[in-house]
């Protein structure tokens, strides 16, 4: 019975939740499916204590097959960890004494892979990731570390993390399939299309037709900030709650699985002249200005007048 531990270090306690809501597949399915033994969870274990659980691991009574860590990593103040600690040991120590007996360490969420929005300027409690720090390699534990299966840490980005995408990885780490990752340490069978992909609004990107100001029908990626186009996530693809998605909502995509999230102002797009300083993925400057210009003069009067399909 492989035993799972999620730990939590400076955290929201967002990826928890995003836990609670997979259902593809959810997470009781997968527990009773591989004869999971989730060990420890700050919120979801009850019968032991955490001391219990650790002293068991540490000892080797008790195997640790997954490491989760939820939450940035602090390193403050003056690298001694104590702004994150659980009975005056600091969190980033107990985390180093793990992470070598696990057989895989899972970085859930962006603040747990990159350090996220705790680690922006001025980062005051010297926030950083498992093994990056932002776009950095290092974090906690170095660029060159490996798990117990020769393995990097295995990056769940997202601010939170996609409910299914969690449970999908746990499931193939479950199965014994391979996984992948790409240059930022995600599983790249799920971090291998754009949030762009998907998205209602695409037609209006296109032609360039754009809003101004949030509620409208339009793209939001010239004006209001929308990072979609250069953002690798499962958001639209796989709607959360099988339902919605934050641009099906009207609200811009914040790059929450990049390793530079959060990154300037949000709601703004930063230009140059009248085209974005960062274009869609892949897309060449020059040929991206004059392809929008010749879409914008041929854009069909509906979509200029944002009309509904007949």
């Amino acid at each position: 019975m492989p035993n799972i531990v999620w730990i939590q270090t400076g955290a929201c306690s967002g990826d928890s939740m995003s836990l609670l809501c997979a259902d593809s597949p959810s997470l009781e399915g997968i527990l009773q499916r591989y004869d999971l033994h989730l060990l420890w969870h700050p919120s979801l274990t009850a019968g032991s204590s955490f001391g219990t659980v650790l002293a068991s691991l540490l000892a080797g009574r008790e195997a640790l097959d997954i490491l989760c860590i939820e939450g940035s990593l602090m390193i403050g103040p003056d690298g001694s960890g104590r702004y994150d600690t659980w009975r005056g040991r600091p969190k980033i120590d107990i985390v180093r004494e793990l992470a070598p007996l696990a057989g895989h360490v899972l970085a859930m969420g962006t603040c747990a892979a990159y350090g996220g929005v705790h680690a922006a300027p001025p980062n005051p409690t010297d926030c950083t990731g498992l093994q990056f720090h932002k776009t950095v390699p290092g974090g906690l534990l170095g660029s060159e570390w490996r798990s117990r299966h020769g393995q990097p840490v295995i990056n769940v980005a997202g601010c939170p993390a996609h409910p299914n995408t969690i449970t999908k990885v746990l499931a193939m780490l479950a199965a014994g399939m391979p996984l992948t990752l790409d240059v930022w340490g995600r599983p790249a069978a799920l971090f291998g299309s754009l949030v762009h992909q998907g998205c209602t609004r695409n037609e209006y990107h296109e032609y360039d037709i754009e809003d101004e100001s949030l509620g409208g029908r339009g793209c939001m990626f010239f004006s209001l900030g929308c990072r979609g186009p250069q953002t690798q996530a499962a958001c639209n693809t796989e709607l959360w709650n099988g339902h919605s998605s934050k641009t099906r909502a009207g609200v811009p995509c914040f790059g929450c699985t990049s390793p530079d999230f959060p990154s300037g102002q949000m709601f703004v797009t930063p230009k140059i002249g009248t085209v974005p300083k960062f274009l869609p993925l892949g897309v060449v400057r020059a040929k991206y200005l004059a392809y929008k210009n010749l879409a914008r003069a041929a854009a069909p009067e509906r979509v200029v007048n944002r009309e509904m399909e007949p």
